[in-house]
């Protein structure tokens, strides 16, 4: 997995893009002695092209992601997946982007762009009225959630009329779409059951990571996979050749955006598992966003979701291919 560093770099340009909020309404900077303020919940969201099905709606489904893409980024809790940058990272991994709206690809879609929410749908045309239904996918629990409008006005003000109520259910819906964030504990008791009695290999962990521009302070992705390995009962060793199973990867985070005191920032983490002889026996990958009041910090957060959601998938591929 080790890259020059152009390779490095061409990574990070096919990594995710988040895109900017409208114009900043940015609120004024907290003073020393002021409580620091509550970090809302920002649901990271890629607005997927609506399928078209009969005649008269030609071209509808792509204006109907831009235009539905245009009204949703106005909602501070929905932070939107650039439709450039999406077809970049869809391309990458070889997903069409138009056949991606089944919601059993949801959590693979979630993985590889950092999406917690798809919008997504269909437009349709009965005699002269159209029919638009938007479907909001959660990439964490494959649920669905609907809503829809029709009439004989201008596309434009249908998805006006969706917009408001996308909005809407998300802001009340959100917790019954995206499930409640696992404590540590609940991670290792899963991880445990699906583990079982089975032998557990000695593993070298070594995890590289940087935040674009800035030097890492601490190895968060890394230190996250140890802490999980320990906390099931691992021996982890420093040296490669002491170890049956070598768990190696590389993660960078970079800042996305900025919305008043609330910084933005990225995280790309790929991970692989390999034997003593060198075969790889396992591989992942996790795109993450977090937020927080500074970036350094926000990229920590990214890096050590993606750790900890890599984990989850890939230790159990680790013992049983052991």
């Amino acid at each position: 997995m080790k890259r020059t560093r152009a390779g490095f770099a061409v990574a990070i340009a096919l990594g995710i893009g988040l895109s900017a909020f409208a114009e900043d309404t940015a609120t004024p900077l907290q003073a020393p002695d002021s409580p620091l303020p509550a970090i809302m919940e920002v649901y990271t969201t890629a607005v997927l092209p609506f399928t078209e099905s009969g005649t008269g709606v030609a071209g509808f489904g792509e204006q109907a992601q831009q235009l539905l893409a245009a009204r949703l980024s106005n909602n501070p809790s929905l932070w939107l997946v650039e439709r450039s940058d999406l077809d970049k990272i869809m391309k990458e991994f070889e997903l069409n982007l138009s056949g991606a709206v089944d919601p059993s690809k949801a959590t693979a879609i979630g993985q590889i762009t950092g999406a917690k929410l798809i919008v997504t749908g269909s437009v349709f045309k009965i005699k002269d009225k159209t029919f638009i239904v938007g479907k909001i996918i959660s990439t964490e629990s494959s649920r669905v959630m609907a809503k829809s409008v029709d009439g004989t006005q201008a596309l434009d003000d249908l998805l006006e009329q969706l917009s408001t109520e996308i909005n809407e259910c998300i802001s009340k819906d959100a917790s019954k779409l995206i499930p409640k964030i696992k404590e540590k504990k609940e991670v290792i008791a899963e991880l445990k059951n699906k583990i079982g009695d089975n032998k557990k290999p000695k593993l070298c962990i070594k995890i590289e990571e940087r935040h674009v521009s800035q030097p890492a302070i601490d190895p968060a992705a890394q230190t996250e996979f140890q802490i999980i390995c320990k906390e099931l009962g691992f021996e982890l060793t420093t040296s490669e050749n002491d170890a049956d199973i070598l768990v190696k990867g590389e993660g960078f985070s970079e800042f996305a955006g900025r919305r008043g005191n609330l910084i933005f920032v990225k995280a790309r983490l790929e991970i692989q598992a390999l034997d003593k002889k060198g075969k790889i026996i396992a591989a992942d990958r996790q795109i993450c966003t977090e937020t927080d009041l500074t970036e350094l910090i926000a990229g920590k957060k990214a890096l050590q979701e993606a750790s900890a959601k890599i984990a989850e998938r890939i230790i159990p591929k680790i013992v049983k291919n052991n």
